[in-house]
């Protein structure tokens, strides 16, 4: 996930007092509403420092020194545990948070974090394939995304994770895979597939998807239903052999001094009227039960799936050490091939 179009909010005035609070606040891209920061500055008085990022591997080049001057950062839910184990993030205070019980019962005790000690559920989601209605047969199945006639008109993720994870299910492999040996034959169908693809993008495709230049890609649907909102033209399929899912959570670095205030923010976001606005704007799908209640209008299919669908999910899973040294190093012959 490559959201590097950085930006720093404008918010809170340029003639602040030297005793106005700042808070650092590192996000994904179109995940707050346009209002969110100034909201939250009116009712605190904090000033917010605001930048986004594309994806988790630049998140965390940025704030593995220990002192990048973030406070907040919001890892998808299997890197929870890689940067708590390396010293990276603080333990919530669940007092200050008390807007998580408005969480969907299975976001408040996640298996990557049961006791909510580390990170706070904020929003979800799933990868596919985003194409344009003009592809006949359209794609249903990864397998699809390995045909010639796509040659030079497909992006995939520049995720290592997502990549992986599309050649290991369509080998009928587990997306969790750390067999040396399933990684390598992934790896192989991920070097068969490069001739076809124009690059690897994350959300920067959205705007190639909208305009016609790319005829399919792997996205994740959140980012899809962006396009989809632009371009009518655009459909979104969920891989008949299985997709993965993700959670985006919040959580305080270790290097935060303002925890108090880290904590208000991100029970700020757990509000929900502030959860609804958000989500109506960026089109994304919340974690936040109460926040999707608010809603006046029901979520399409791509942010709020049938069941029967969401049984074909699988869930990305934290690796251990020797297959996470793997998958980066396939990874990085698979970019480099």
């Amino acid at each position: 996930m490559r959201r590097r179009a950085f930006f720093l909010s404008l918010a809170g005035a340029a003639g602040c007092t030297p005793r106005t609070q700042r808070l650092n606040v590192f996000n994904w891209s179109n995940y707050i509403a346009s209002d969110t920061l100034a909201r939250f500055e009116a009712e605190t008085g904090v000033r917010v420092r605001y930048a986004v990022y594309e994806s988790n591997e630049e998140m965390l080049a940025r704030v593995m020194s220990g002192n990048s001057g973030w406070d907040v950062v919001f890892p998808t839910h299997y890197f929870i545990e890689p940067m708590r184990e390396m010293g990276l993030l603080q333990k919530l205070d669940l007092a200050l948070l008390p807007n998580r019980l408005d969480l969907f019962p299975e976001f408040q005790t996640p298996a990557w974090d049961p006791r909510l000690a580390w990170s706070m559920p904020y929003m979800w989601g799933c990868s596919g394939i985003l194409y344009h209605e003009r592809v006949q047969p359209p794609p249903r199945r990864w397998a699809d995304l390995w045909d010639n006639r796509f040659r030079g008109r497909l992006t995939m993720l520049d995720d290592p994770a997502e990549v992986l994870g599309a050649a290991l299910l369509k080998l009928g492999l587990p997306l969790n895979a750390t067999d040396p040996a399933m990684l390598r034959r992934a790896q192989a169908e991920a070097i068969r597939q490069k001739p076809l693809v124009r690059a690897y993008l994350n959300a920067e495709v959205r705007d190639q998807m909208v305009a016609g230049d790319i005829l399919a890609c792997q996205l994740w649907a959140t980012t899809a239903q962006q396009a989809i909102d632009e371009s009518p033209e655009l459909r979104f399929a969920f891989p008949e052999e299985g997709f993965p899912l993700y959670s985006d959570c919040a959580a305080v670095l270790k290097e935060s001094g303002r925890p108090e205030l880290a904590h208000r923010f991100i029970d700020f976001l757990l509000r929900p009227d502030v959860g609804a606005a958000i989500v109506t704007e960026s089109r994304t799908a919340t974690c936040n039960l109460a926040a999707l209640r608010q809603i006046p209008e029901p979520l399409p299919p791509t942010l709020h799936l049938d069941p029967n669908v969401l049984a074909r999910g699988q869930w990305f899973a934290a690796m251990p050490s020797p297959a996470q040294r793997l998958r980066d190093r396939l990874w990085t012959e698979i970019k480099s091939a």
